[in-house]
């Protein structure tokens, strides 16, 4: 029996609760909003398909119906709007975490909790600073997407299972982010020399780092400017994260999370290769970066703290 409290009903909220019941992840998901009758609205249509899947209970509610909840996934949080600067939205989001967090700390003090809303890296950060919460369990999603939009572009040029795809994206879920190139591989290979490596003969287009970069950066502006927003893929990334937490086994994610002196940064939430597991993202690998890695990661570090600095968290 596991239970679930997602925290915000728009467009990702609701795509997470959905998920969640067809993975069967959850066999009690609350849904809380601001907007009652948005929550209550999408609580229903998830509910009335649960026929379809594992038996689970769906069901809008307030903070106190979140007693005893395993997992908080919190994506309350304002869009940024044309010619709104990223220091003015993350002042807005992170008024908007703390007061969550006063609300539902208090009722599920022993919940894992999993930040999407955004600037994640920031609202994780302020979500364990005010909360004073172990760190292990407080989790922003970080660059799970980012990796996932990686690994699907690398298996796009090599015609290859993305699961066979062993890449990263590092540091801020944001500009400042970067991929290490020097540890990315499929099934061992070096990204670049797997073309040489297969024998089936098939012709590759020619391999551009910098081409795929810009794909994972632009991707989220692609698809909104289509479709005006994104929640599918996030909300597959979440709940992926949402199994490994419940799963008794540990599993690798780029998840953001507290820094403790790795690579020489401290006092800063960013992505780094993280295991997850029932104790929450309990410890990190450091993953073997060359110099140039390194110092995008103090650049990432760098630009974060910065951000922070401009705002008011306490």
């Amino acid at each position: 029996m596991n239970k679930i409290t997602v925290i915000g009903s728009g467009n990702v909220g609701s795509t997470i609760a959905y998920t969640l019941t067809v993975m069967g992840l959850s066999s009690e998901t609350v849904m809380i909003d601001i907007n009652e009758e948005k929550a209550f609205g999408e609580a229903l249509d998830i509910q009335q398909g649960v026929p379809f899947c594992h038996p689970a209970s769906v069901y809008a509610g307030s903070y106190e119906d979140a007693k005893d909840s395993d997992i908080v996934i919190i994506t309350s949080g304002m869009a940024r709007k044309p010619g709104q600067s990223r220091l003015d939205l993350a002042q807005i989001n992170v008024d908007i975490i703390k007061s969550i967090a006063d609300k539902i700390v208090p009722v599920a003090p022993e919940a894992t909790y999993v930040i999407v809303s955004n600037p994640v890296d920031i609202l994780t950060y302020v979500f364990l600073k005010h909360t004073g919460l172990p760190q292990e369990r407080v989790i922003g999603s970080g660059t799970i997407l980012d990796t996932a939009r990686l690994r699907s572009r690398i298996a796009e040029y090599y015609s290859v299972n993305q699961k066979n795809v062993h890449a990263y994206v590092l540091g801020e879920h944001g500009d400042s982010s970067f991929v290490p190139w020097s540890i990315s591989n499929i099934s061992n290979v070096p990204i670049e020399d797997y073309q040489h490596a297969v024998q089936t003969g098939a012709d590759y287009p020619e391999f551009r780092r910098g081409d795929v970069e810009e794909y994972v950066k632009k991707s989220g502006a692609r698809v909104i400017e289509r479709k005006g927003a994104t929640f599918y893929a996030v909300s597959m990334s979440v709940c992926h994260v949402c199994h490994c937490l419940l799963s008794g086994i540990d599993t690798t994610l780029t998840v953001s999370t507290l820094l403790n002196g790795e690579y020489g940064i401290d006092d800063v939430c960013l992505s780094l290769l993280s295991i997850v597991g029932n104790k929450g993202a309990h410890s990190k690998i450091l993953l073997p970066l060359n110099d140039q890695e390194i110092a995008a990661l103090h650049n990432s570090a760098k630009v974060l703290k910065d951000l922070i600095k401009g705002i008011s968290i306490y």
